[in-house]
């Protein structure tokens, strides 16, 4: 006997899978951060064998997402293509991929490994998405990057402060990355939070107050910047919870008023070092002297570690500035395709229905370009690209459940029954 399981009933089957997976591959995205450092410090590997480690398992992680979609089907995202950003994100990743025939990167089998690690990252994001409804793939995802961001906030507090009295590592960790991470993970709190998916108070503390303790300027003043045109736009925040905020935000601050204290003191004693902002300065000028050698498509993917001359004991991976960094990367090609990504995601939120969800993602859109002025990543973007697809493709989802019609185009469906005769015209 042959048993024909219908979409919805493989969809049920599928599903559970796809909820425990997306929360692994979240947990993986943040927890990865350390991943390297640990390898060193507890295993006793050298740095390069620590990045292989992760490499190797974004890899084996992309190969158990791609073999559960084997059989399932794409209900909700047949034509991904259709959004802007989508398309936007292809070509980044073709560009920089393909850049890679004139990168002037010190290692070429690493730059491909990176840059095949990139698109492993966006690969699986496509595919848990195709896995099962959209709403319980983002959600499940997000809370496993919670999970993971609170899990290396935790052992941060572990490590000894470094030299300059902030977390990370003097060597293999910097305190701006976890500062970053406990930031971006935040946002996901905060959105977890208003659609009810869960209790986050005790992960939203442990973030928060481990961002102001990495001392990461700009990440801390990025999350203020966008929290406070949250508060101030969000009218459906109620005002007791806006007043709580704030206060909650000076209390701590004040808990840490003495360290504070002592690390400005540190800061404004240290010259021209790479984290004030008279060194960033430098390294922006040394990089933009170099990006204008090749302006039209750049030096190519992973062209700046082991490249760009160190600055004094400061060894830059990236230049510090998202535009700077991509105008040397890809050129002018770069610059196009930085506008073509942000534009395109903020263009899309601008259509949200809801004032509240439209706010929010206007935030942390905020959030990265105010991050990226004086940060940036070596590879990806300060919002990586399989973000970019998770939020457009979830916007895409809300939009259609809003507007009260499926994630499918039943219109068009519709259209085309009658147009091949599988309906009457009357009808």
């Amino acid at each position: 006997m042959t048993i024909d399981n219908s979409p919805a009933e493989r969809q049920q089957f599928v599903a559970p899978a796809a909820t425990g997976l997306s929360w692994i591959v979240g947990f993986f995205f943040s927890f990865r951060t350390f991943i390297m450092l640990l390898s060193v410090r507890l295993l006793g590997t050298t740095a390069q064998v620590g990045v292989e480690i992760s490499l190797a398992l974004n890899f084996l992680l992309l190969v158990l997402v791609a073999f559960q979609t084997i059989g399932a089907t794409d209900q909700e995202n047949a034509s991904l293509l259709r959004l802007a950003s989508m398309r936007w994100v292809l070509t980044f990743l073709c560009f920089s991929g393909i850049s890679l025939l004139w990168s002037a990167t010190a290692s070429m089998p690493a730059a491909i490994l990176y840059w095949c690690g990139m698109a492993a990252d966006v690969g699986m994001v496509v595919l848990l998405l195709r896995l099962g409804p959209v709403k319980e793939a983002v959600t499940s995802l997000m809370k496993g990057y919670v999970v993971g961001a609170c899990a290396v906030a935790i052992i941060a507090w572990l490590l000894p402060a470094q030299s300059d009295l902030r977390l990370g590592d003097e060597e293999l960790l910097g305190p701006n990355q976890i500062g970053y991470l406990c930031a971006f993970a935040l946002f996901f709190v905060q959105y977890l939070i208003r659609e009810k998916r869960g209790k986050m108070a005790l992960a939203a503390c442990i973030l928060a107050v481990t961002l102001l303790r990495t001392l990461s300027k700009t990440s801390i003043i990025a999350f203020l910047i966008a929290e406070s045109f949250l508060l101030m736009k969000d009218t459906t925040m109620r005002r007791k919870t806006k007043v709580l905020l704030v206060l909650a935000t000076l209390a701590t601050g004040a808990a840490f008023s003495s360290l504070l204290t002592s690390y400005f003191d540190l800061y404004t004693s240290t010259g021209n070092s790479p984290e004030t902002l008279t060194g960033r300065i430098g390294i922006w000028a040394v990089v933009l002297s170099e990006a204008i050698k090749q302006p039209w498509i750049g030096h190519g993917f992973h062209s700046v570690w082991n490249v760009i001359p160190p600055f004094g004991d400061f060894e830059a991976r990236h230049a510090h500035n998202e535009l700077i960094q991509q105008f040397y990367a890809y050129g002018v090609v770069g610059i196009l395709m930085l506008g073509g990504l942000y534009g395109s995601v903020y263009l899309q939120v601008r259509k949200i229905f809801s004032p509240s969800a439209r706010t929010f993602w206007l935030a942390l859109l905020l959030f990265v370009l105010v991050r990226g002025l004086t940060d940036t990543e070596p590879f990806d973007l300060s919002l990586p690209l399989w973000t970019i697809v998770l939020i457009t493709v979830l916007i895409k989802s809300d939009q259609a459940v809003e507007a009260n019609e499926s994630p499918v185009n039943l219109g068009a469906q519709f259209n085309i029954a009658i147009t091949h005769g599988a309906l009457p015209s009357n009808q």
